[in-house]
């Protein structure tokens, strides 16, 4: 019963009860008198009714306390009860206790109500409590990996400094690989640096997006010739075809698709298997109707199947990546995929071990509205 209709009930009990008593004792003296009149008893006139009275007050006062006892009880089930048992559960609650619930089915009306209302609260909290744990331990686990892998460039970097600063870099040969070595492990500082600004930018939802409406084969061969560069330098071959129409139109950040593409080619190469004899990197543009799909295709050592599932996770390394010396922030595909998700897209890994890894992402293409 809701609590207004309890206060209702109550207010009309104290209210009209007593009225109610007092008039039905009034018609049993009066009757009483009328019969002892009709009767002659002339003697008990004046005697009965003082007494009469009396006991009817007596018994109105009973009735009244129990009546006020079982209205007291009522109020206290329906309402005291209940809020004594949320303020025990809020007290744990701020105690951290997570775990102590309240049982909406216990209670009704307004109560129930509030009692749902708290185990929300408390299910949100908790969830919250837990999600900020697991939050925690990942950036503790971040924090760990971009100081290892900063660790490993840093002393790569003081170690040739020192050579170039005692004369062992004495050939113009050894101090170009010097030079070029620092420069390149320079690189992979300013890499790990710029994932870890993104993820934050990432994880306060404030990546900066200038969007604009691209053509998807123009963006590639610019891509393309970038790419092929570096690749080449790095003796891995890159294949590229194009099944998409010439005049294909994204709406895209070119910056930050930019930063996709090399993430996933950088993935590629990082875990390129250098038993085999040629190492590839195949991209293909597919038309899908009203979405382009791009696939990134290397013949690496690819991944293990119980790791495909969780390699766009946040943090996520496998284990062959983890105890490799390639170290990464295990922050780059989650990177990818969150950028690739905010253009309106979606991404896929496909792998076999041993054979390579493909990564699929799917844009949708701009239309005009002219056309539709």
């Amino acid at each position: 019963m809701k609590l207004k209709t309890r206060l209702y009930v109550t207010f009309l009990c104290i209210a009209a009860l007593p009225i109610v008593l007092f008039i039905l004792a009034f018609i049993i003296v009066g009757t009483v008198m009328i019969k002892l009149e009709q009767t002659g008893a002339d003697s008990l006139m004046e005697l009965v009714p003082g007494r009469l009275m009396f006991s009817l007050s007596i018994c109105i006062i009973i009735i009244m306390v129990l009546i006020a006892m079982s209205l007291t009880r009522w109020i206290a089930k329906g309402v005291f009860y209940p809020i004594n048992e949320m303020s025990i559960g809020m007290k744990q609650i701020a105690e951290g206790n997570f775990e102590y619930r309240l049982a909406p089915e216990n209670v009704d009306g307004d109560m129930k109500e509030l009692y749902e209302n708290f185990e929300e609260m408390r299910q949100r909290l908790k969830e919250n409590c837990e999600g900020s744990i697991e939050n925690e331990e990942k950036n503790r686990e971040l924090i760990t990996n971009i100081s290892h892998d900063l660790k490993t460039p840093i002393t790569a970097i003081k170690g040739y400094v020192e050579g170039i600063m005692d004369g062992v870099a004495d050939t113009p040969e050894k101090m170009d690989k010097y030079i070029r070595t620092i420069y390149n492990k320079a690189n992979d500082m300013d890499r790990l640096i710029n994932e870890l600004t993104l993820y934050s930018r990432i994880d306060n939802n404030r990546i900066p997006y200038t969007f604009l409406r691209i053509n998807i084969s123009d963006y590639f061969n610019d891509c393309i010739e970038d790419i092929g560069v570096e690749l080449e330098s790095k003796g891995i071959e890159l294949n590229y075809s194009n099944f998409v129409p010439a005049d294909t139109r994204i709406i895209a950040d070119p910056e930050q698709l930019k930063r996709v593409i090399n993430n996933i080619i950088s993935n590629s190469v990082k875990y390129m298997d250098k038993e085999k004899e040629k190492s590839t990197i195949d991209i293909r543009l597919l038309d899908e109707a009203d979405a382009v799909k791009v696939e990134i295709e290397d013949n690496g050592r690819g991944i293990p199947a119980k790791d495909l599932p969780n390699i766009f996770d946040r943090f996520f390394r496998s284990d062959s990546s983890r105890n490799s010396s390639k170290g990464g922030s295990g922050i780059g595909l989650s990177i990818v995929k969150k950028i690739i998700e905010d253009h309106g897209g979606y991404i896929y890994a496909t792998s076999k071990e041993g054979e390579g890894t493909c990564m699929h992402f799917v844009l949708r293409k701009y239309e005009d509205n002219a056309n539709e």
